[in-house]
């Protein structure tokens, strides 16, 4: 039984179709990665996974799933009166599951997570906040993690530990992932499945496998050579 099975799901807006006739499933422990232009429908397709959009079509969840989310962008203004730990905290008042979730996004062993932690939200850095954000999503041990370009704003070197972290999440927790991507690399590099999406479905499966030449040009058009050429290398 997969985790998730999608079936002929078609979301519009206003008679526009962003996502038309979408058909593929889920397994447990999966990493899928879904690729697609700006405009594509990747985060109308987790707004629809998360039922906060109508839609056509089935999505089918296996019963009793955790399912958590980060989303692309969480902007904080400086003044905002909210520490990382009361952000914590909203979720789980338990420390020691606080505590866990900040060793498993690699904050508690580095002897700055009580200053962290009270440190409001909008100081932190960008890599600093998407940990917080990821811990934030572990805490209550989901079975399916939603990550909406989870490196949006972040430097080169954040970037990689911030995946190498999801990877790490997925072998200890078999924790089953799909994360919207701009980076083919990431792509080939950390997901065992991608989608690539253009409003249909272009391609599914393993990267190596569907991401060919042809498919590259239906879902980037002229930028495919630029894409194939960052993988050759």
């Amino acid at each position: 039984m997969p985790v998730l099975k999608i079936e002929n799901l078609t979301v519009s807006f206003d008679e526009n179709k962003v996502i038309d006739n979408l058909s593929f499933s889920v397994q447990k422990g999966d990493v899928i990665a879904v690729v697609g232009p700006n405009g594509a429908g990747k985060s109308v397709l987790f707004r629809a996974l998360l039922d906060l959009v109508p839609y056509l079509g089935k999505i089918e969840w296996s019963p009793g799933l955790k399912i958590s989310y980060v989303p692309q962008r969480f902007n904080v203004e400086k003044d905002f009166p909210l520490t990382a730990r009361e952000f914590l905290r909203l979720k789980s008042k338990d420390q020691r599951k606080i505590m866990s979730a900040l060793d498993s996004v690699g904050l508690k062993n580095q002897n700055i997570e009580h200053h962290l932690l009270d440190q409001r939200l909008g100081w932190l850095s960008g890599g600093q906040l998407q940990r917080v954000l990821i811990a934030w999503a572990i805490l209550d041990n989901p079975d399916v993690l939603l990550f909406d370009e989870p490196t949006t704003g972040i430097d080169v070197g954040g970037e990689e530990t911030i995946y190498n972290l999801l990877k790490k999440l997925n072998d200890e927790m078999a924790l089953t992932i799909l994360l919207i991507s701009h980076d083919l690399n990431i792509v080939y590099k950390y997901a065992n499945s991608v989608l690539c999406l253009n409003k249909e479905k272009i391609c599914f499966g393993p990267p190596n496998d569907v991401l060919d030449p042809r498919a590259l040009a239906k879902l980037y058009g002229g930028e495919a050579g630029f894409y194939a050429h960052e993988h050759q290398n």
